[in-house]
């Protein structure tokens, strides 16, 4: 997530979680007990806790972030409790579990599924499993409706560029090319009724700590399950930062880049990653929505 990246390592560096300033500013010295913040109050170390995503709405959400230390160095550790509150001096209302998962290129995010009863700004406290006490506390803001196309939302008929309009260096920044990503356009596989999952990102000028290799993840699961079309569109203009989001991201109202839609043969929405994503989630969505 290009505003995450540039915010990553300076909450790490200062040892503060990701919305922990708010949260240090509303602490109160005795905290109430069994409250988010009497938790986060326990002894451990404080770490900063920088969100992977960020797009929100009521119900289930796939919730994705990192722990960093002071010196801007990942906690990976196999599992993290987590604790989800209203606000800091209010019990948690909703416990889980996140798990590490490897996305790609020695990159490593942890993942939760969550469910949120309404729109508002929730806390989230982290606490990895195993080792010495570690915590990290941060803020889900959800909205009534996402930015993004909805689960069960049709997806949107973008003509998006194929091998027939260019050659493949001129379609995408990776390297060597995903030739197999570029077949069919958005709008042709809609208008054949084909399942497919269309990844937005931009393998070369993704360079945050949460994005990772999204193409590459979505390649390797396209080998895996032949019967589902995989498509990829670049995020800028010409392939050129400087120039812009193209319009094809625009057409989806993507605030954020990567993202990972699954669309079943009636055109609809089935499933959808924010940010970096695992072999294992992809392909497990996969061939449930979609085989």
């Amino acid at each position: 997530m290009r505003a995450v990246a540039v915010m990553a390592l300076g909450l790490a560096l200062s040892a503060s979680a990701c919305g922990s300033n708010d949260a240090a500013s509303t602490a109160q010295a005795e905290p109430t007990p069994g409250s988010l913040e009497a938790l986060w109050k326990r002894p451990g170390e404080d770490v900063a806790l920088v969100m992977g995503t960020s797009d929100y709405a009521p119900g289930p959400v796939r919730v994705s972030f990192l722990l960093l230390t002071n010196r801007a160095r990942p906690v990976e550790r196999p599992t993290a409790r987590l604790w989800l509150s209203l606000a800091l001096d209010q019990a948690p209302f909703l416990t889980s579990t996140a798990r590490l998962e490897d996305v790609g290129k020695g990159q490593r995010l942890y993942v939760a599924d969550l469910d949120v009863p309404g729109p508002g700004k929730y806390w989230l406290l982290a606490e990895p499993v195993g080792g010495s006490p570690i915590q990290g506390v941060g803020n889900v803001v959800v909205s009534e409706r996402t930015k993004t196309p909805a689960i069960g939302d049709r997806a949107f008929p973008s003509k998006t560029p194929t091998l027939a309009d260019a050659p493949a260096e001129k379609l995408t920044t990776r390297n060597p090319p995903d030739t197999e990503l570029l077949r069919v356009s958005v709008a042709d596989a809609l208008a054949r009724k084909e399942p497919f999952v269309v990844a937005f990102a931009t393998p070369k000028f993704c360079e945050s700590r949460t994005c990772g290799p999204v193409v590459d993840v979505v390649d390797a699961v396209r080998r895996r399950t032949p019967r589902v079309r995989f498509i990829h569109v670049e995020i800028y203009e010409g392939n050129n930062p400087a120039l812009g989001t193209n319009r094809w991201v625009r057409e989806w109202k993507l605030p954020t880049e990567p993202w990972v839609f699954l669309v079943g043969r009636d055109g609809r929405i089935e499933a959808k990653f924010e940010g970096a994503v695992s072999e294992r989630e992809l392909e497990a969505a996969v061939r449930r929505f979609l085989s």
